[in-house]
This record gives C-alpha cells, structure tokens and sequence, in this order.
C-alpha cells in the first residue's frame, strides 16, 4: 500500500513538471530553415514510407519531420503546426538527422520534383496544438 501510494505520488509530481512545458509551446511561434523530402530510399534509408517513430508517410499526408532541437523545446510526436505560406496543418510524425538545428523538412510523398521547387525556405510555423 506504501509503495503504490508513493508511486502514485511520483507520478503526480513528474506529470505537474512535465506538462507545463509541453503545454507552453501551443501558440508560440518559431523561425525556421524549411527544405522538403520524399519516401525514396536516395533521401532516406531501405525503407523510406517509414518515419523514425514508426509511423507510415504516404503520399498526400500533411506532416514533417523537425530537427531534434525541437524535441528539448517540447515537440513531440503528433504535434500540429501551420506553416507560414502553406495552407492547413501539418503534423510532426518525422525526426531529422541530429546534424541539424532549428529546421524542418516538409514531406512531399514520391514527388521529387515538387520537393526540389520548394528548395530552401526560411519559414515561421506556429504550434497549434502540442
């Protein structure tokens, strides 16, 4: 009984010092360095419709991978931007390299083209919902 309740009070302790945090980033916005990908094993690994958390990208889908910065500022998995001069939300379902600091890389399914268009952007993407 001793150790459930002091189990009950850590988790209780560790989820009020948690969640402020990962609550804190809704609304806030960030300038980033934006470039674009595709599910083709030349940008990615043997198996490129698989994002780093294990999520399957296809063709279509709104979603971005985020340098690894962003996951110490309270990104995680699931996380909903809008980003500035493209319509609707995007969802962070994707990790980058970590080589890379504040920057995101927009998925763009199989088309290479589209991807190589968009190039190098600087961006800003706001936080809907953490």
């Amino acid at each position: 009984m001793k150790k459930a309740l002091v189990g009950l009070l850590f988790a209780i302790l560790t989820l009020s010092w948690v969640s402020p945090a990962m609550a804190g980033i809704q609304g806030k916005s960030y300038k980033v360095t934006a470039t674009a990908y595709n599910s083709v094993r030349a940008q990615t690994n043997s198996n490129p419709s698989i994002a780093a958390w294990g999520d399957r990208l296809k063709p279509g889908m709104k979603a971005i991978a985020v340098s690894r910065d962003f996951l110490g500022r309270g990104f995680k998995r699931g996380t909903k931007v809008k980003i500035s001069g493209l319509p609707g939300e995007y969802v962070v379902l994707d990790k980058m390299n970590k080589r890379w600091r504040n920057k995101i890389d927009i998925y763009m399914g199989r088309d290479v083209q589209a991807a190589r268009n968009w190039g190098r952007r600087h961006v800003t993407i706001t936080v809907v919902k953490a």
